[in-house]
């Protein structure tokens, strides 16, 4: 089956050459979002809120699967169900959005070089469009970004082929295209910049210089702002008949104001460009095994569309350090910019104060970022629209908090990192980090204190990584301290550690703390859920695996269902502080289990608590 599937424009479907009417509205967006989102899985949730505008009506699923169905009968096997998802499978060349995409990208590999080879691909770019993107399917649904998000690259190619074109002596041939542009996008500096230069190429000095005032007049008018540095600088060399504003074969390259270096530093805000961040901390950490799960990371991001991958395990494996080794390594593939954000598992973070910061750091003036959350998240896509910036976002614990963040197309990469593995993110890669091996383990802790002093006693290394628990922050914690104490042997500190009496006071060096990693794992819990906090400690009490029928017994004593004592569980499982260990039952991480100790010790259980205050730790005891 040959197929082609088009997007920019009213959505159509071709099939072996000849047009298929998809059918109506809501099926045609059903359609659109599987397209868009192509050879991923897509949830029915995230499909009804591509198709309807407000709540969807409760036939919503039915609804879906019928138009499901109707797409199959013209999509055949390209259409595949998935458990409460569907997916289509479709080539790069069979979507104009990802053509659109690829002619873009090779275009402005020749822009900045050798401007006027960029004209033929950025044209071919331009002619994948036939109207607005999504053009008459229903609107106000979560489809809306997307298609802000193309009409705005669109704008952006289009004024990339004219200084291409410009480059390659073209003014006249502009005049006329340039102004259709500007008459509906009366607010493109860029291109009231491409006007001027071409109306001055082509001897009109005055018709030049009106078009400043003009475009002066409309900025002020309708955003109460006077023209940013690139134009005003070119009216002055207009104004001065500077010899660099003027047409010659050997300055093609030069011919249009550009972008600044990124070395420039004193530049006006407001733009993605103007201010090129460099905020990725230090790659210090020695990170150990981790080679694969970096290599996952990296081919994520600058393969992958959306390029977006959640790297998530428990308190200390090593989130942040494997994100911030994966951010460096592809570092160079992003040269607009990289920004770090650390959100300090703090889960009374908005969506829109991670918004304000992103802003912020592309350039954004405080004063200038929008009160609403809808208005930062359309500006920050307008603003990464097809740029290659890499964001890191350190700390979420909820998927909400970078939403709003996800890439609406290609050029931009989101690379996240917490304890969760936020469900509530579609379409995106997710990497969970699994506690270090012996092996790794070992080689870490030999990176860090050196081989020799674990090859003295081979049986009280493998004791002190048995007590570190496949934990990177515990590994390099007790490799910093056999470092800090050279006559210090690793049976010594195995001995101080193997009693369990304030082994997490051990556990700490500088600023480094398994019991606050841990303390900042479990408040995220507590602070969403009573119960999952409260069967935490529950858990404590058993040795190894829970007993069976101790859901039943909890759910009992607690006047909850059954039910809400599994999503509790299930939320500690997800939030990697409780293990599943099928058959046998729930199991918790040794370092989480003496933290928990550690609690018990500290705060004496009342006889009869509250349902909502820990219960006594017999609770889920085995009957006699």
């Amino acid at each position: 089956m040959q197929l082609e599937i088009r997007l920019l424009g009213s959505v159509e479907v071709s099939v072996d050459g000849q047009v298929v009417t998809p059918g109506a509205g809501k099926r045609r967006a059903v359609l659109a979002g599987l397209a868009l989102m192509a050879n991923r899985a897509v949830s029915l949730n995230r499909l009804a809120e591509m198709v309807w505008s407000d709540i969807p009506p409760a036939s919503a699923v039915a609804n879906l699967r019928s138009h499901a169905a109707g797409l199959r009968r013209v999509l055949g096997q390209r259409l595949v169900a998935r458990p409460n998802a569907y997916e289509l499978q479709l080539a790069p060349h069979e979507l104009d959005v990802l053509e659109f995409h690829r002619l873009t990208g090779e275009g402005r590999n020749h822009l900045a070089a050798e401007p006027v080879g960029a004209i033929p691909a950025l044209t071919a770019a331009l002619a994948c469009w036939r109207g607005a993107a999504g053009d008459g399917l229903p609107r106000g649904t979560a489809l809306d970004n997307y298609w802000a998000s193309l009409d705005e690259q669109r704008l952006q190619v289009f004024e990339e082929l004219a200084e291409a074109r410009l480059a390659a002596g073209k003014h006249g041939d502009l005049l006329s295209e340039l102004r259709g542009h500007l008459a509906a996008h009366p607010l493109r500096e860029r291109a009231w910049a491409h006007l001027m230069l071409a109306l001055y190429r082509c001897g009109d000095l005055p018709a030049a210089l009106t078009v400043y005032r003009k475009a002066r007049a409309a900025l002020n008018e309708q955003l109460g702002i006077e023209p940013g540095e690139e134009l005003t600088a070119l009216h002055r060399a207009i104004l001065d008949r500077a010899p660099e504003v003027s047409y010659s074969q050997r300055s093609a390259t030069a011919v249009t104001p550009q972008r600044p270096a990124p070395a420039v530093e004193t530049r006006p805000a407001g733009a993605l460009g103007w201010t090129v961040p460099r905020e990725l901390p230090p790659d210090w950490v020695t990170l150990v095994g981790r080679t694969a799960e970096t290599a996952d990371v990296v081919a994520t991001v600058t393969a992958a569309t959306p390029a977006v991958i959640v790297v998530t395990g428990p308190p200390g494996s090593g989130k942040t350090a494997l994100a911030v080794r994966a951010a460096h390594t592809v570092a160079p593939e992003f040269p607009e910019g990289q920004v770090f954000v650390d959100l300090g598992y703090q889960a009374s973070v908005t969506p829109g104060e991670v918004l304000a910061r992103v802003l912020r750091a592309l350039g954004v003036a405080s004063a200038q970022v929008p009160d609403g959350v809808d208005e930062r998240t359309g500006w920050f896509r307008s603003l990464v629209a097809g740029r290659r910036v890499l964001l890191v976002v350190d700390g979420v614990t909820r998927a909400d908090q970078v939403r709003p963040l996800l890439p609406a197309g290609t050029g931009p990469a989101l690379i996240v990192a917490g304890q969760r593995r936020l469900g509530g993110l579609d379409g995106v890669r997710r990497l969970a980090l699994s506690p270090l091996g012996p092996a790794s383990a070992r080689d870490l802790l030999a990176a860090l204190a050196g081989a020799d002093r674990l090859a003295e006693d081979p049986t009280a290394t493998n004791e002190l990584v048995r007590i570190c628990a496949g934990s990177a922050l515990a590994l390099r914690i007790a490799g910093a301290r056999l470092t800090r104490g050279p006559g210090m042997s690793v049976a010594t500190l195995v001995g101080e550690l193997a009693d369990g009496q304030g082994r997490l006071d051990l556990l700490t060096h500088d600023d480094q703390s398994v019991r606050a990693s841990l303390a900042a794992g479990l408040a995220v819990v507590r602070s969403e859920d009573d119960m999952a906090a409260l069967l935490l400690h529950l858990l404590g009490a058993f040795p190894e695996t829970t007993p069976t029928g101790v859901v039943d017994r909890a759910a009992a004593q607690l006047g909850v269902t059954t039910q809400r004592v599994r999503q509790a569980l299930h939320d500690l499982v997800d939030a990697h502080l409780v293990y599943w260990d099928a058959p046998r039952g729930y199991r918790l991480p040794a370092l989480v289990r003496e933290y928990i100790a550690e609690l018990d010790a500290a705060q004496p259980v009342p006889a009869n608590p509250p349902v909502n205050r820990k219960p006594p730790l017999t609770l889920l005891s085995e009957p006699a």
